[in-house]
């Protein structure tokens, strides 16, 4: 099962070094919306990527994507509903990778209406960036994925433990999370 790293810069630092640790074929997702270094780490985590056999996407940001050579974009869930029209033009021709962020069976009809290649649905358990808030749970999250028409990740207290039992979940094709990488 694949892993994607996403970053956040008040709890992670640098995200390289949890990067450089990650499996071949992994993905990091950049989000650090409001990092002033943004263009400058999305340039250093596009060159490791290349270099660790990585794949490199950039949160709302079709532009920076671009410029940095990204595998692809990432649509938070205000884009999932007021997507680019350049971004979508760009996956339909096959330029770019198209990932969204999913909370409902409503989320994923849209991901799957605009054909993107994976949903990141959250958040499945307790997180430790939104202590107290609404999850999923394993039995919801696994009945939105199974039903899912694009594939899914799992997102939200995931673990290495939960790691282990999202594997069994059908439609599951990788883990997300913002810290506890790699998920052996």
């Amino acid at each position: 099962m694949r892993q994607i790293l996403i970053t956040d810069a008040a709890r992670q630092g640098d995200p390289a070094v949890l990067a450089a640790r990650l499996p071949r074929g992994s993905l990091v997702l950049l989000r650090d919306y409001e990092a002033p270094d943004r263009r400058a780490r999305a340039t250093r985590l596009a060159a490791l990527a290349r270099q660790r056999g990585l794949y490199l996407l950039i949160a709302a940001d079709h532009h920076l994507a671009c410029h940095v050579g990204a595998a692809g974009v990432h649509l938070p869930g205000r884009q999932l509903w007021a997507p680019d029209p350049a971004v979508l033009a760009a996956h339909r021709a096959g330029r770019l990778w198209l990932t969204a962020a999913c909370h409902d069976g409503r989320d994923l009809a849209r991901a799957g209406a605009l054909h993107v290649d994976m949903a990141i649905l959250s958040p499945v358990f307790p997180t430790r960036s939104h202590p107290g808030g609404r999850v999923l749970g394993l039995h919801r999250f696994a009945r939105l994925a199974r039903s899912s028409p694009v594939p899914v990740a799992a997102l939200g207290g995931i673990g290495a433990v939960g790691a282990r039992r999202l594997k069994a979940v059908p439609g599951v094709v990788a883990v997300a999370g913002i810290d506890g990488f790699p998920l052996a």
